[in-house]
């Protein structure tokens, strides 16, 4: 079916009970973050309490959180019985700070993009950024939610990517801008004669060597601090890893980014990126359609990309048999495998 039929179909099953459902769509999203915010969840896992002694606990209204508590059980988020809220399994698991399966940091992470999604058409109207970015602007509670919470995305799909990937016969990875180093951990893991590096920004070092140390890998998984924009990244590696970067970036800076990775590797390295990637039409799949505006509201020239051109960056920089892994991702990400080709002029140091 082509594309056209698609988008025909879609606004063919649009009603205005749904369009309306959809103006409101953000209610819900910020209940969950208030709760989270607030901490609710931790104290309720311990055990049942009513709304005011929560409140006194909390140092918050009896009455807002007696109305806060109410919507979270409406969302099936918690239980009531008589007057006391207790948490159900899912969100003692995966909103209780005490669970080794916490999501509550990409939760408030995305709490934090909220003020900035609300100026959408101010962004629209003049092309630039509206709020400061995740990555390097901001500081305390909204920089360490950015990272622990690319952390919990990462840690939910990284054994399973680890796992597809064959890395055997590879020594050093380069995990470029990774964050908390999740993706380097995991393949180690999976690869017991692999090392690895970390590079990122230095605000980012104490929650990478935090996590590495928690896996035990220490002696294995390095951390090198600087900007991969404008400073030197290494060499001689034969794997690089750049996972959810490149939509950070306009397309120049991009090709400079992925021409960088090349200089890094080895003669037949291999390059990984996995990224939301857009069909040719940027209609479909919705996530990265979407995922643009985050960009364009977080960032100068970010956008997500189509395969083609990702692929068109990578080949330019000197790679051949670019091909996307079979590995079925949510929300549109993909895993885009390159080798490098050594006789390309573009890699000449």
């Amino acid at each position: 079916m082509h594309n056209s039929d698609t988008q025909g179909q879609t606004n063919a099953a649009m009603t205005v009970p749904e369009l309306l459902k959809l103006a409101g769509g953000c209610w819900k999203p910020c209940t969950l973050h208030a709760g989270v915010k607030l901490d609710v969840f931790s104290h309720l896992v311990r055990c049942p309490m009513t709304a005011t002694d929560l409140a006194c606990l909390l140092e918050v209204d009896s009455r807002g959180l007696n109305m806060l508590l109410h919507a979270l059980a409406a969302m099936d988020l918690l239980r009531k019985e008589e007057d006391r809220f207790s948490t159900t399994q899912f969100s003692a698991e995966h909103l209780a700070r005490q669970s080794p399966r916490y999501l509550g940091h990409i939760i408030l992470h995305h709490h934090f993009l909220v003020d900035g999604w609300s100026r959408l058409d101010e962004a629209v109207r003049h092309g630039h950024p509206v709020r400061k970015r995740s990555s390097h602007d901001v500081d305390g509670l909204e920089r360490e939610s950015f990272l622990l919470g690319m952390y919990n995305l990462a840690n939910l799909l990284a054994p399973r990517v680890a796992a597809a990937i064959n890395l055997g016969g590879r020594r050093r990875l380069l995990d470029l801008a990774g964050g908390p180093g999740t993706y380097a951990i995991h393949f180690c893991q999976q690869n017991p004669e692999l090392t690895a590096v970390i590079f990122d920004l230095p605000t980012t070092r104490p929650f990478a060597e935090q996590m590495v140390d928690r896996f035990g890998m220490s002696d294995r998984i390095a951390f090198v601090a600087g900007d991969l924009v404008v400073d030197p990244i290494g060499s001689g590696f034969d794997v690089v890893w750049l996972s959810h970067l490149l939509h950070s970036e306009g397309p120049e800076t991009c090709a400079a980014i992925v021409t960088k990775a090349a200089q890094a590797l080895t003669d037949d390295g291999l390059l990984l990126v996995q990224e939301f990637i857009l069909d040719d039409s940027r209609t479909t799949p919705l996530h990265p359609a979407l995922f643009s505006l985050n960009m364009l509201i977080g960032t100068p020239e970010g956008q997500a990309y189509t395969q083609g051109e990702l692929a068109a960056m990578i080949r330019q920089a000197g790679f051949d048999q670019v091909r996307r892994l079979p590995i079925e991702l949510p929300n549109g990400a993909g895993i885009l495998m390159a080798v490098r080709s050594a006789a390309s002029p573009a890699l000449q140091l």
